[in-house]
């Protein structure tokens, strides 16, 4: 009886499912025990928007110290931060991250000088900073000013019609000083008609794109700083004569680059890329997206940048200096030496065809021990400008060069990105036919489709 009933149909199928149930029972709890136990997620957006950026991970790992963030917020908003927090803890093993509800702990929120809900502290040994914001570029900004002792200033020479740190408008680069300033960088202007030496708390000189000549006496202050180890950047339009916007050729300035191996050329840039016309650039605004192998822009490739108004250079090395290339203007690129004319030719024969070197960065070999200067050369100012440094990874190029003057090449990187605004660029035509096939074909292909259907069957 016993044996009939084991081989029984109904009682195999009450077998076959109580394994399948067993089955499926162990598959859920194994899946959610390594869940718990591996949290790994995938991000994939185009620009990685819900991933840390190179930057951050790069930063992380470098510290040998535990790092500790506390997140101070109510209890039942925690989860406002623990998506963000949780990647930092992803980095690296030295990373706790600690939640405090400063209602039920509100000494440890005084001790840390917590104002309101939502803030983040960063903790790196007995040192501690609060994130500016609860985003990674908050976070990081806290982290980079625990690890970094000493105050890092980057001075703008000032006097010759230069772009200033104070300008909120398109030409100003007061966006460059926010930047500078989210990296832990002070910025302040310096004059170098009235004194002719840079400060000593200078870490880093910026020439950002002057329209008069600077006098001898100014140079001389910017060739003796870099000689004996100072760190400079300049950014130098071409010489165009139109009308009341004239740019001074700048003799002395450009004959102090000539002798550490970087000729500027008296040209402008056209580019007739059609992608960069797709984006909405002029032929005066050169599209870069090849870069070099020096550690400014290693980490650039797949990035675009854009110069408007750019000139080219010729660079070699020197006794004293090494001279390294950037990046070069495309294929598709022109130079033209016309530069008193409103117009453009790109048939005149006597333009250059691309591609040609754009910006390039050296070393100054002082002699002396432990003591080296740097200098960075890129033939256009307005692209670090508020009007242009948004566009795609001009901040990124900005940044990456004071990280590098500065001998901060653990924050060289690509920064944390906004929200990618992925558009379809069509003409008139394209969007007729987008129209006319939407609207008319297939609801065309649907009722015909279905009359097919209809005749058959009947």
């Amino acid at each position: 009886m016993a044996s009939q009933w084991l081989k029984a149909r109904q009682t195999r199928y009450t077998a076959y499912a109580a394994a399948y149930i067993l089955v499926v029972v162990v598959a859920v709890v194994v899946a959610n025990f390594l869940a718990n136990r591996y949290d790994k997620s995938w991000d994939f957006t185009k620009n990685k928007q819900f991933s840390l950026s190179e930057e951050s991970a790069k930063l992380v790992r470098s510290v040998k110290e535990p790092i500790t963030i506390t997140y101070f917020n109510e209890s039942t908003h925690f989860r406002d931060g623990k998506d963000l927090l949780a990647e930092y803890a992803d980095l690296s093993p030295r990373v706790q991250i600690k939640y405090v509800d400063p209602d039920k702990d509100p000494q440890l929120a005084r001790e840390d000088g917590v104002q309101s809900m939502g803030t983040a502290v960063v903790q790196v040994g007995d040192k501690k900073e609060a994130a500016s914001s609860m985003t990674e570029t908050g976070i990081t900004g806290a982290l980079i000013r625990d690890i970094k002792t000493s105050t890092r200033t980057v001075c703008f020479v000032s006097g010759s019609g230069e772009h200033q740190i104070d300008d909120t408008g398109r030409d100003g680069v007061s966006q460059l000083k926010e930047k500078l300033g989210q990296e832990s960088y002070e910025t302040q202007t310096i004059d170098l008609l009235t004194k002719d030496e840079v400060p000593s708390d200078c870490t880093a000189l910026v020439v950002a794109g002057p329209t008069h000549d600077y006098q001898q006496t100014e140079v001389a202050a910017i060739q003796k700083y870099v000689e004996n180890g100072g760190r400079a950047m300049f950014m130098l339009d071409p010489p165009l004569q139109l009308g009341t916007d004239d740019i001074a050729s700048n003799g002395a300035l450009t004959g102090m680059l000539s002798g550490w191996g970087v000729d500027l050329d008296k040209n402008l840039i056209l580019d007739l890329n059609p992608v960069g016309q797709l984006m909405g650039l002029g032929a005066q605004v050169a599209l870069v997206t090849s870069y070099g192998t020096q550690p400014i822009v290693t980490d650039m490739k797949g990035t675009a940048t854009g110069f408007p108004l750019a000139r080219s250079m010729q660079i070699h090395d020197t006794g004293k200096t090494t001279v390294q290339q950037l990046f070069e203007s495309g294929d598709s690129s022109l130079a033209t030496t016309d530069l008193s004319s409103g117009e453009i030719n790109v048939n005149d024969p006597k333009n250059k065809k691309g591609p040609m070197i754009l910006a390039a960065a050296g070393t100054y070999e002082t002699g002396k021990t432990g003591s080296q200067g740097r200098f960075v050369v890129v033939g256009d100012s307005t692209w670090a400008s508020n009007g242009f440094i948004n566009f795609n990874g001009n901040a990124d190029l900005a940044l990456n060069s004071i990280d590098w003057l500065s001998s901060d090449e653990d924050l060289i990187s690509i920064r944390p990105k906004p929200p990618a605004d992925q558009r379809i660029t069509m003409t008139r035509a394209q969007l007729s036919w987008v129209r006319l096939i939407s609207q008319f074909g297939l609801p065309l292909i649907v009722i015909l489709f279905g009359g097919v259907v209809w005749w058959k069957r009947r």
